[in-house]
Parts: C-alpha cells; structure tokens; sequence
C-alpha cells in the first residue's frame, strides 16, 4: 500500500495522456451518446493512415433544409483574420475548414462508438437517433504571433481545433459538457486550465506538468443553448493558454450573439 502514491506520481508523456483524453471522451459518448469526441477522434484516424474509414449517407431531398442549417452552423465559427488566427493544420480526412449536414453528423456520431460492444453500441445509437443532430461544423487555426492586427500577442505559434455540434436536444448537449468536465476534474491527472471569461460553463484542462516533454496541449468543453463545443489546442512549450482561451471565449460570444455571425 505505502508504495502506490509513488506509482501514481510517475510522469505521463504526452502520447499518455492524449490516449487517457481520448478515453475520457469515449466514457461521455458511452454515458450520454455525445459528440463532444469527434475531434479527437478525427485526428487520431489522421495518424493511422490504415485506419478503417467510413461513407456518410446519399443526401435525400428533405436534407436540403439540414444542410442549411449546417451552414448556418459554419457561420457561428469564428473567420479567419480574426484577431490574426489564420487556417491551420487538416482535421483528418475534412481538412481545416468543414461543415456536415444532419445526416452526415448523425453519421459521424455513431462512427465514433465503432469500438464498443455491439448491444451496447446500437443502445447509444438509439440515443443519438432521438437527439437529432442538426449538424456539426469545424475549424483549424493557427495563431500568428507577430501579425500587425493581432491582439493575443503570443509567445510562439500554436493551432486550435475547433468543433461546433447543434443537437436538438438541449438538455444533451448539457449533459455531455458537464460530464465531460466533470470526469477530467475527478481523474486529477490534469491540471485545470484558465478560466473562460463570462462563460462559466465552459472549462478547459492541461496535461500534468513534465519538463522532459517538449509539446503541451489544452483540451476545452462548452455549450450555448443546443451547441456544443469542444477545442483542442497544441503546441511546442509553453503553449499560450490564455490565446486560447480568448478563442474560445470569442467563439462563445459569437453563438450567443447570433447577430455576430454573419
């Protein structure tokens, strides 16, 4: 017993503790069926270039109307040039700027579940079926840090992956950040990172500090009314948290504001 503090102590490398992320977000689909994972998951089929891929679905005609709504979706994301973010790195096979339809997202949500076993894959399955997903959208920046028009004044270059899920399901939506959340305060592996000003559903997490690692990266959750939103931020150290948070909160802002978006 007296030897196992010492166990837990051991430094996580960051292959570590993005595989303990992945499996957090996996817990949250099991529990509630959510999206909040798809990025990470995305990236991860990047890595593995023999990774099985999937097809989404033939769009039907009443699917035109869903795939206004994604677009509308894509407008809550916050443009390029904003505050000096510029395009930055694919996300998988969608590349750094994508927008799905209903159909498609639904699709991606179950794709995501693929591991599980099969009863308890097609039980979550159902759950996203009555969630009814309108869509989801994604974003990939890069921060500038000598940009003339930029205001976050970073200390070196870092990317954020952004991803907006709307689910019809409100009360989801919630359930999916606050578990989130709730289940990477309770591992106490990661640290918590900075506050998002005037959004206190929002909470980001750090990997735990190890000065042998070279790379750093932030993982954040958060929703407004029926969107979800999940950002992965990565760089080489130290990564700029508070740019991130300004991102984050600046994405924020714009779902709140609709008027914002245009």
């Amino acid at each position: 017993m007296a030897g196992e503090p010492a166990a837990v102590k051991k430094p996580l490398r960051r292959g570590r503790v993005a595989a303990v992320a992945g499996s957090v977000l996996l817990v949250t689909a099991v529990v509630v069926g959510g999206a909040g994972y798809t990025v990470v998951t995305v990236q991860d089929a990047d890595r593995d270039p023999g990774a099985p891929s999937w097809t989404f679905p033939v769009p039907v005609p009443d699917e035109a109307k869903k795939a206004k709504a994604s677009s509308a979706l894509a407008a809550m994301l916050v443009p390029y040039g904003t505050e000096g973010w510029s395009r930055g790195p694919d996300i998988g096979e969608f590349g750094s700027d994508a927008s799905l339809s209903g159909a498609e997202a639904t699709a991606l949500r179950k794709e995501a579940l693929r591991d599980l076993p099969r009863s308890q894959r097609r039980s979550l399955e159902k759950q996203i079926d009555k969630q009814h997903t309108k869509g989801i959208a994604m974003r990939s920046y890069l921060s500038t840090s000598n940009g003339f028009n930029s205001t976050l004044y970073a200390h070196g270059a870092f990317t954020v992956s952004v991803e907006l899920a709307q689910i019809e399901d409100k009360a989801a939506v919630k359930s999916i950040s606050t578990f989130q959340n709730e289940f990477f305060g309770a591992l106490k592996i990661f640290r918590k990172g900075p506050e998002i000003k005037d959004h206190k559903n929002a909470e980001c997490f750090l990997p735990p500090k190890n000065k042998d690692e070279k790379l750093d990266m932030m993982v954040c959750s958060a929703y407004q009314g029926d969107v979800l939103v999940s950002a992965t931020a990565s760089a080489v150290k130290p990564l700029d948290t508070k740019g991130v948070a300004m991102l984050l909160r600046e994405q924020l802002d714009r779902i709140a504001e609709p008027g914002e978006a245009v």
